[in-house]
């Protein structure tokens, strides 16, 4: 691991060892982080794949009763009853944070119950099939919604786990060490030049003593 391009005095090792702190708190956070984003998208995977497979199921037996009432009914008379639809729904679009990820939160907006807008044609010029066809599509729809809610939680948070997994990886094997092996440098450092201090005023009390006195110490 490369050390940084710092000048090996004591001032910048404490100032690295201050920010090898702060990396390695932050270290810990991003992992806490990471673990509990895991933790509720499993939770969001399982409850996808539940609501998945029963929108799948709603959705096959719905088109079974719109093809029994195909086999019953003229391709005109199915498209004109149709058409004739009056019946309105929206989504409310809102939000909520889950660790610092913010996720949508869907809700249909019920429009009226009257079944004169649920079921707008005819009964007279219509098979049961396909009161059943379009009974089954308005009550599949909040499990629609909610799948979709549920799907797009599941994007953003497998994003936000991506990008917090790339950040502990930088810290624990790029930073880290980085800041640990400047340290370790830059102490070598200083020990080499208190070694060298040590020998040239030692060498200067040679020369003194010898200058003065004719004698030198032996070290």
């Amino acid at each position: 691991m490369a050390v940084m391009n710092v000048n090996p005095t004591r001032m910048q090792m404490t100032k690295l060892k201050k920010q090898l702190q702060i990396a390695r708190r932050g270290h810990k956070m991003l992992k806490d982080k990471r673990d509990e984003l895991m933790r509720q998208f499993i939770e969001l995977v399982r409850q996808n794949k539940q609501l998945r497979e029963k929108v799948e199921a709603q959705l096959e037996n719905c088109n079974h009763h719109f093809i029994n009432a195909s086999a019953v009914m003229s391709k005109q008379a199915m498209e004109s009853s149709l058409m004739s639809s009056k019946h309105q729904t929206g989504i409310d679009v809102g939000e909520k944070n889950i660790m610092s990820v913010d996720v949508p939160l869907f809700s249909q907006v019920h429009g009226s119950d009257d079944e004169g807008e649920i079921f707008p044609y005819g009964f007279a010029f219509t098979s049961f099939e396909l009161d059943d066809a379009v009974s089954s599509l308005n009550s599949v729809l909040p499990d629609l919604i909610k799948l979709a809610e549920i799907e797009k939680s599941c994007e953003l948070m497998a994003a936000e786990i991506e990008r917090t997994r790339r950040r502990v990886n930088s810290l624990e094997h790029v930073m880290i060490p980085r800041y640990e092996e400047t340290i370790k440098y830059i102490a070598m450092k200083l020990e080499e030049n208190d070694r060298s201090s040590r020998t040239r005023l030692m060498k200067v009390k040679d020369m003194l003593l010898e200058k003065a006195h004719n004698y030198s110490e032996k070290y």
